[in-house]
């Protein structure tokens, strides 16, 4: 796990997400870090991220976009904050609305670069823009909103 990557700040208990949960042994397990005022994260696709031969998965797509946004969320709000990542309560997010326009085909066998930026932070919620690219060309572009996980959520916390 990259030390720098967001995703090795979460608590253990907010780590199993398919897309981003460093303990989730059969997810994606991405890894976002800061690049100057964008998050970048980098991904290569298996060969059975396929749509067809030759082509990644839109849904691979979607998610990668959604992970690599709530990274971003909590990253910015503990920004916002002036916080370092990792620091108590944890500022963990889930996603509200995601929408994603496909804008080429994404081709296989090369590394697929997320890149997010953050649009609005208001109380809770965080709107990350995203772009999804191979080889410099920009595949997709995604929108995130993402809202602070609520406080029933949390592991060990009563539900309502």
């Amino acid at each position: 796990m990259n030390e720098n990557a967001f995703q090795a700040y979460y608590p253990d208990d907010l780590s199993h997400c398919y897309g981003c949960g460093r303990l989730n042994e059969h997810g994606h397990q991405i890894k976002s870090s800061w690049d100057g005022e964008e998050t970048v994260c980098t991904f290569h696709p298996r060969p059975y991220h396929t749509a067809i031969p030759g082509y990644v998965y839109g849904d691979l797509i979607a998610s990668l976009i959604d992970c690599h946004g709530t990274g971003t969320a909590s990253a910015a709000a503990y920004r916002a904050q002036g916080r370092p990542m990792g620091t108590e309560p944890p500022l963990r997010f889930v996603t509200a609305s995601l929408h994603v326009d496909f804008l080429s085909p994404t081709p296989m066998g090369v590394a697929l670069e997320i890149r997010g930026r953050v649009k609005e932070i208001k109380g809770r919620k965080v709107v990350v823009d995203a772009t999804l690219s191979a080889q410099g060309d920009v595949c997709a572009r995604g929108e995130v909103v993402a809202v602070q996980v609520p406080e029933n959520m949390m592991p060990g916390k009563a539900t309502s």
